[in-house]
């Protein structure tokens, strides 16, 4: 195993465009590392610069104790994991598995022990004999693991694996990725567009936008004390809201009605701005017939025209469509397209209670949390009421959760077998 450090990386094409852009990032050994993105925003990239298939343009790319910008990927001892499998069809799966340690001239009694282990690991033992072609998406992809990590490589490096396969078996392969990965602790690298894999499997997160390093973090800090428009959009689903307001003391005028800021270090951090953009999350709305009196009390209270809505069975989705000045209109479709969502208009998703009998084509009163509202600089995107304070409680909760998870993921099969497979 082996930590990652990746010092003001960039990626240059002939054309000059910058598809990574001076990210430096630490990856710590045995951590589960995420990179998470839209489309074209330069995370495979930077994936394939650590493995070694990208050259580097400037930077330093160090694994372990070694600078490795002109080793060849050979020598790097990583394994990668793609999205396509690349599984040989005319190979069983015990010679896909093996195939790494034939090229390697590993004796065959060894070859049979490290691949029985990995199959046992992987519950494939009863499929070695059989093709690839007779096997199911979840099995291949698994087949494809098996290889990675038969391999005793110093890090594990996955992009986008899940994509080729159906909703429910992603949702089977995200578990047994991230069981995995705990039991054998192995440095893994994880390349995703899909939000639910960054949110659910990572220790942290990185997102880039454009070739560009965000914010890194634990999930829960992301979403909770995301740094600017763009990551607070990009994570949590259904995004959040963004609602142009102008200021009146600790009041603010939205398009869905005024509502006051009570607390005081968010009514500083909005200083002597006249418009802001309101951040609020699907889930801190609330039918006002459905909300207790004390809890009414540490909110406020809209009226707003609903559009559409949702029943979903667990909860409602309403939306609430409204008008914006121009300016701040276009800058919202802006990020809506580069997020990859493309709304059609500026709206509103509200996440209500099942119970809520809100319907379209009138008008409802809306509950709003405000206590878990951001205010955001419509210039700069800055989170202007990001608590730092509550950021370094979140990282030190998700390192205390990490430590005790990796520790109750240990027994004494697993230190046996996660020793004999992940250890050189």
């Amino acid at each position: 195993m082996a930590a990652i450090t990746m010092k003001n990386i960039v990626k240059q094409y002939g054309d000059g465009f910058p598809a990574v852009n001076d990210v430096s990032l630490d990856v710590q050994d045995g951590e589960f590392m995420i990179l998470v993105g839209p489309s074209g925003c330069g995370k495979s990239t930077l994936l394939r610069m650590i493995v070694g298939l990208e050259d580097i343009t400037a930077g330093e790319m160090v694994i372990g104790d070694r600078v490795v910008n002109k080793v060849a990927p050979r020598e790097r001892n990583l394994s990668m994991v793609f999205q396509n499998y690349a599984l040989y069809p005319h190979l069983t799966v015990y010679e896909n598995i093996a195939f790494p340690l034939r090229l390697a001239k590993t004796s065959n009694e060894e070859v049979q022990r490290r691949v029985n282990q990995t199959a046992e690991l992987l519950e494939l033992t009863e499929h070695l004999e059989r093709k690839p072609a007779n096997l199911s998406g979840g099995q291949r992809q698994r087949v494809a693991m098996g290889r990675a990590i038969v391999r005793q490589a110093d890090a594990f490096l996955f992009d986008e694996p899940l994509s080729n396969l159906d909703a429910k078996l992603r949702g089977q392969m995200r578990t047994e990725i991230s069981r995995l990965q705990r039991r054998l602790g192995v440095t893994t690298v994880y390349v995703t567009h899909d939000q639910t894999e960054a949110m659910t499997l990572g220790d942290r997160v990185a997102v880039l936008r454009r070739g560009v390093l965000q914010q890194v973090g634990s999930p829960r800090e992301l979403y909770e004390e995301p740094v600017n428009l763009f990551v607070a959009g990009f994570i949590g689903s259904p995004s959040m809201n963004f609602l142009p307001a102008s200021v009146d003391g600790s009041f603010l005028e939205t398009p869905l009605g005024r509502f006051e800021l009570r607390d005081e270090r968010k009514i500083e951090a909005v200083g002597d701005r006249s418009v802001v953009l309101v951040g609020i999350r699907p889930e801190h709305f609330e039918d006002v017939s459905l909300v207790g009196e004390e809890k009414k009390a540490r909110g406020s209270i809209v009226r707003a025209q609903v559009d559409v809505t949702e029943w979903l069975g667990n909860e409602l989705y309403a939306y609430v469509p409204y008008e914006a000045p121009e300016d701040l209109a276009a800058q919202l479709r802006d990020l809506s397209r580069e997020l990859d969502s493309d709304q059609l208009r500026t709206q509103a998703v509200v996440a209500l209670d099942a119970a809520s009998l809100i319907s379209p084509g009138r008008e409802a009163e809306l509950w709003i949390d405000t206590t878990k509202v951001h205010i955001f600089d419509p210039a700069t995107g800055d989170n202007l009421t990001r608590d730092e304070e509550r950021v370094e409680q979140l990282g030190r909760m998700a390192e205390d959760s990490r430590a005790a998870q990796r520790e109750a993921q240990r027994g004494p099969a697993d230190d046996e077998t996660g020793a004999s497979v992940a250890e050189s």
